[in-house]
This record gives structure tokens, sequence and C-alpha cells, in this order.
């Protein structure tokens, strides 16, 4: 197990339960948010920045107020959500490194950082916690491969400046390959991804749900220690509800979900978007959280 500093110790434990399990709900998405408010006039590229903040903050408001940690991101939410007193004092706050998209070199893709994000640029905009999302295909990708190289680069950065660090990893299909082809590898693929991170310094991981209870077991001791939570990847809440379940009786330490609360909340309507926050979205959250701790 890659040991946690006191600082880290101390992130860790904002993000956390009471019964010591992790919960955050997922608001750092820019494009893929819009893309829900489908009743916005002239359809999600209609809608302005602005009002993807006006979003965000009712999302902070009326469900992720009452989550332990809220994950926001730096090019919309941040910092206005702190400066304009938003985000509840018992909330912690996870703050995105990653900018949308990614690049593509040799068929492998990249992550991109957002243009100025550093650790000490977390703690300026008031993040306990900072997040970093990295492509991974570790049967491409070893402990010398660029990929690895930026999670060292990272978790050390991090570390030094007191910030715990969750590192996600997303794999995903390369070009050739065939989608019964990736279905078969896609649970070794998460497993030695969290392998090979781990063996980078991770301290904190957040991973696509890998199939099964085998494959969780199987995730767990690859993680050889390391605390890691499952991310909603977009899934419906009873969907995402099973998987935690099954994540957590296997060995996993929390949830991070975005989509499976919110989708279907995010009117384009601030009227709209408190009642449905509040009847749809804050119930599942609830939901969730009497399953993560049992």
């Amino acid at each position: 197990m890659n040991t946690l500093t006191t600082p880290e110790r101390r992130g860790l434990s904002a993000i956390s339960t009471p019964g010591g399990r992790m919960l955050i709900v997922a608001a750092d998405q820019r494009n893929s948010m819009k893309a829900v408010m489908a009743d916005a006039p002239g359809g999600p590229d209609g809608i302005s920045r602005a009002e993807l903040a006006d979003a965000k903050a009712d999302l902070v408001r009326y469900l992720a107020n009452h989550a332990q940690a809220i994950l926001l991101d730096p090019e919309v939410a941040l910092p206005d959500i702190i400066d304009d007193g938003v985000l509840d004092r018992d909330t912690a706050l996870v703050v995105g490194m990653d900018a949308s998209g990614y690049e593509t070199v040799d068929g492998l893709r990249y992550t991109r950082f957002v243009p100025g994000m550093t650790a000490r640029r977390v703690r300026d905009l008031g993040g306990d916690v900072a997040k970093m999302l990295f492509y991974t295909r570790p049967d491409k990708q070893g402990a010398d491969s660029e990929v690895a190289r930026q999670i060292r680069d990272v978790v050390r950065e991090c570390s030094e400046e007191g910030v715990l660090l969750i590192v996600e990893l997303l794999t995903y299909r390369l070009d050739d390959e065939s989608e019964e082809d990736y279905a078969a590898a896609f649970p070794a693929l998460v497993t030695d991804g969290a392998k090979l991170a781990v063996e980078c310094g991770a301290k904190v991981l957040k991973l696509q749900y890998p199939g099964s209870a085998e494959a969780c077991a199987a995730v767990t001791e690859a993680a050889a220690g390391v605390p890691w939570a499952v991310l909603s990847a977009g899934v419906d809440h009873e969907t995402f509800v099973g998987q935690v379940a099954t994540a957590v009786a296997n060995g996993a330490s929390g949830a991070m979900a975005g989509r499976s609360l919110w989708k279907d909340s995010l009117s384009i309507t601030t009227g709209a978007r408190e009642k449905l926050l509040t009847a749809r979205a804050l119930p599942r959250l609830r939901e969730l959280k009497a399953v993560l701790d049992g």
C-alpha cells in the first residue's frame, strides 16, 4: 500500500462518509453536462458558459451539499461557486485537473491538463483534494510508458503540496480492436490499470466497474491496499447502485456518482432544476449513501 501523508489522510477523511466510504458527486463534466440539458433552446450548442455555470451551482445547492464531497472543474464552476458562498462548509471540494477530451498519439489516448492547473492551484481554488484522469491501455503501456511517467509526476507534485490526488483511470477500445475482443479484455484492463497506477504511486483510485464480483475482487487485490471508488460512467441509477453494492462487497471503498444521479434533473430552467434535483436526484444520493454504509 502507498502510505498516505498526514494532510492526505485529512483529505481522504473529508470525502468519506461516517462509515469510512468515499462518496463524491461528480460535476466536473462540461460537454456531457450540456448534452443532458435537452430542453435548452437550440440544444446543447446553444447553452452558454454562464448557463452551464448556473446549472453547476444549482447542482451544488440542491444535491452536492448533502454529500461528503463534490468534484468540480476550474474552467466553468470554480472559483465562483466558492466565492459566491454556494458550497456548504461541510462539503469537501475535489478539484478536477483534467481538460475535456484527449489527444491521440500512435493510437493511444492522452489526457490534457486544464491550462495552468497545478497542485498549488488546487489549493488556491479552495480544494481539499485533487483529481486527474488518465486514459490507460496497460496491455500496451508499462511502467516505462509516457502515461506512467505522467501519473508518477502528478502524484509526486500533489504529495509535495500536501494535496491528496485521486487518480481516475479510463480504459478504451483501440481503433483496430473489435467490440467483442474489447469486452473480453475489459476486466483485465481495469485490473491491470489499477496495478500500474499503484506501482506509479497512486494513493486513491477512481475506476470503471470491471463487470462482476470476481473482477472487483481482482481489482482490490491489484490495488494492494490502495482504496478505490467506482465511477458511474453514465449508467442509470438502479444499475449503478447494484454495481456499487457488488464492488463494496468485494473490497471497493466508495463511489463517485455523476450522471447516474443528475442526468435527468438538469433543466435549463432554474426553477425546474431545483424541483428535479430535490425530488429525483437527492433521494438517489441518499440511497447510494445507505448502500455504501450498509
